[in-house]
């Protein structure tokens, strides 16, 4: 086979949307997720981020620059699970927040959906992690879909076309520096 019939074949061969995973304890899932995001913007796609732990009292950076760049955005969490006053709620946000995501992935309108810190609410047993595969396999053709969150399940990790692991070297919190606006939000 020649270079060309190779191309040609990789061509042919070629899936029309992939699945990424952003795991592990290190920083930069989210914002890995976002530059991802950008480029599809930069491409003309209609990108949608689902937000599953942070809620929308934190004005954050990426949040903003989602709104001017038209990317739909919902942060439906209500922080973190140590800070909750109500794990039900909490539970339930999460459910919420799946079942819009199961909705825009099987919609197919969105070239890109990015299911930010999924990975929580299925290790924690509120959102089964069957439910995510099946909705992320069985997705659109065109529909791709960005995974972040410590602690990705095998199954996620099965089904991925790329998974990156951030490993934790040092971080700033580590050294009582507080978390900065244009860093961490």
């Amino acid at each position: 086979m020649t270079a060309s019939q190779a191309g040609d074949q990789a061509k042919r061969s070629r899936p029309q949307s992939l699945v990424l995973v952003n795991t592990g304890d290190g920083k930069g899932k989210t914002s890995a997720a976002v530059g991802v995001a950008v480029r599809g913007v930069a491409r003309g796609w209609r990108v949608a981020v689902v937000q599953f732990m942070k809620s929308g009292k934190w004005k954050t950076g990426e949040a903003k620059l989602a709104e001017q760049l038209g990317i739909d955005w919902w942060s439906l969490g209500d922080g973190w699970t140590w800070e909750s006053d109500d794990i039900d709620a909490s539970t339930q946000l999460a459910r919420q927040a799946w079942s819009l995501a199961a909705d825009l992935i099987a919609a197919g309108e969105h070239q890109l959906v990015i299911l930010d810190e999924v990975t929580y609410p299925m290790v924690y047993d509120w959102v089964p992690t069957s439910e995510v595969v099946a909705a992320v396999t069985n997705r659109p053709a065109t529909v791709n879909v960005v995974i972040t969150g410590r602690d990705a399940p095998e199954e996620i990790i099965s089904i991925a076309d790329t998974v990156t692991e951030m490993r934790n070297v040092k971080h700033a919190f580590e050294q009582g520096i507080p978390a900065m606006k244009g860093i961490e939000f």
